[in-house]
């Protein structure tokens, strides 16, 4: 990988991001993007504040309330960059919860050779997939394959050291959007960790993202998540921005 400045700013990135990680349904308000998918992922399931709403931002809070509720999800709003802050003063101001910073890593996609570890690449993820993603170290929800599968070009890369039944070591999630590789969902087996299988799914999947014609790639790492962080650092990824959620008051 290459630390190569990103051909996009952050909005051109989060909405070319958006793209690549979809909820099941979607609605403008202005310039943002309203995204619903069943609960499953902040990504999937929040405001993306990007550009101007189309009208002052206290009546854009209460429109993304509604829309939310509406859906019977708690409202959500996902604030990148410095060019969000008006509306982040905004969702403050109406007692919004922050969460923690995410952080968005770019490197120019080199690809390498594969080192021979066992790494299958599929369009769909099966039931061996969906039990080695573990989101946020919890089982999937049943929204979570519909919004999995809900991009044009996908890849679902898993490890197999041992035979079924026993779960997957690795597994890792890979969209082309444009001329950009989107990696996430990247998992490790707790008994398979500090194999270097999480830099073979990737590899795997930046071999795949480059047949089809990607040349960068992007990722989402949680700022707290310090050995992801430092893998990411080795791989060559750089720091494009930084995003974090709001949640309406429970």
């Amino acid at each position: 990988m290459g630390q190569s400045r990103s051909p996009l700013d952050v909005a051109g990135l989060e909405l070319l991001a958006a793209r690549g990680w979809r909820g099941t349904e979607e609605a403008r308000l202005g310039d943002w993007l309203l995204r619903a998918g069943g609960g499953f992922t902040g990504r999937a399931n929040s405001a993306l504040v990007v550009g101007d709403p189309g009208m002052p931002l206290p009546d854009a809070v209460d429109a993304v309330t509604c829309w939310y509720t509406d859906r019977g999800l708690r409202p959500c709003a996902m604030l990148p960059g410095r060019q969000s802050r008006a509306a982040d003063d905004a969702f403050a101001a109406a007692g919004w919860e922050r969460d923690e910073d995410v952080l968005v890593l770019t490197a120019a996609l080199t690809p390498g050779a594969p080192d021979g570890v066992p790494v299958t690449l599929s369009p769909e993820p099966d039931e061996a997939w969906l039990a080695g993603y573990r989101h946020r170290g919890l089982p999937l929800p049943p929204s979570a394959r519909a919004v999995l599968g809900n991009a044009e070009e996908v890849a679902f890369a898993a490890v197999r050291l041992d035979p079924p039944p026993a779960p997957l070591a690795a597994v890792a999630r890979g969209v082309v959007t444009d001329d950009w590789l989107g990696v996430a969902a990247v998992t490790v087996a707790e008994r398979h960790r500090r194999q270097r299988l999480a830099t073979a799914v990737m590899a795997a999947l930046q071999r795949w993202g480059a047949d089809r014609g990607a040349r960068w790639t992007y990722l989402q790492v949680s700022a707290a998540n310090a050995p992801a962080r430092a893998l990411y650092r080795r791989a060559g990824f750089i720091e494009h921005h930084r995003y974090h959620y709001r949640y309406a008051p429970a």
